[in-house]
């Protein structure tokens, strides 16, 4: 009976000790893109609200997708496709990124063509507003309305390029789903919900046309990418990564919304797309966290 009990004993403490080397193999084992997807939804179900994944493995072509053709409110990340119609109608000769742009503070709503102005306070970049009645380059303004979220550097060059074309070009490059109506703070607008949206879909695909050549142009996409590098706020998709990685994103956050979307490039020249969708958010720092994390965890996933 003693026997017995001890070879019962001996047989437990060897199967516990197998199944701590199993979990550990599995811990240093690269995770399959189905457990990866588990790790995200876990993380999720940690903050109310809804949230949406799209991530493209550019070297293998390999995808998570997670309520991707959700439709979120577009926020700040509107002003990529925006930026892009910049450069297509610069390489149709309609103007020259070094053409002067008078800076004005008022707008056409496009529900009745009342006009209304933006407030400094209300917007991430303040100093445009100093300089309502002077000029400035194209380039300058879209460079603000890139790095530093300028709504009102949006509403000028929304003004220039009209949002409409803004939609047609991205319905030319295969986003489905995704709407630049009007520029920002139009409240009229906003009221009758009339809203730019996207998709996380639909921005993986504008930022793989980007980082593969296929927005307007090889030069025009490389342009853009040079600006979206420069990017000022990095609490999500950079916020856990490694220094040596680099990032070409565009952020936008709005009331309980709050978003990421960018081409990260590896130090050995390997690149993904990654966008991170949240909606309905309570608490925008609990939000940002959990994106960062799942921005850390696909990275982790890459190695």
């Amino acid at each position: 009976m003693v026997f017995q009990n001890y070879k019962a004993i001996r047989h437990g403490i060897s199967f516990f000790v197998i199944s701590l080397f199993g979990l550990a193999s599995f811990g240093q084992s690269k995770p399959t893109l189905e457990q990866l997807k588990q790790q995200i939804e876990l993380e999720f179900k940690k903050q109310p609200g809804r949230f949406a994944v799209a991530f493209k493995d550019l070297t293998t072509g390999n995808e998570l997708l997670i309520r991707e053709q959700e439709v979120f409110h577009a926020a700040s990340t509107m002003k990529t496709p925006v930026m892009v119609e910049v450069y297509k109608q610069v390489a149709q000769k309609r103007f020259s990124l070094t053409d002067s742009i008078l800076i004005k503070n008022q707008f056409k709503s496009i529900v009745d063509g009342s006009l209304y102005s933006l407030r400094p306070e209300d917007d991430s970049e303040t100093k445009l507003y100093t300089e309502v009645g002077k000029k400035r380059t194209l380039y300058s303004i879209m460079y603000d309305m890139i790095i530093v979220s300028s709504n009102l550097a949006t509403n000028l060059i929304i003004d220039l390029v009209d949002a409409r074309k803004v939609t047609q070009t991205m319905r030319e490059l295969g986003i489905k789903n995704s709407n630049v109506l009007r520029g920002v703070e139009d409240t009229k607008a906003f009221q009758k919900g009339l809203n730019n949206t996207v998709t996380a879909y639909d921005l993986m695909i504008l930022f793989e046309k980007i980082a593969t050549g296929k927005a307007v142009s090889p030069q025009a996409s490389e342009a853009m990418i040079k600006v979206l590098l420069d990017q000022h706020f990095s609490s999500v998709i950079p916020a856990k990564l490694p220094k040596d990685v680099k990032v070409a994103h565009k952020s936008g956050s709005f009331a309980t919304v709050r978003h990421d979307s960018g081409i990260v490039y590896l130090p050995d020249g390997r690149q993904y797309v990654i966008v991170l969708l949240s909606k309905e958010m309570p608490d925008d720092a609990a939000a940002t966290e959990t994106l960062a994390t799942v921005s850390g965890l696909i990275y982790q996933y890459i190695q």
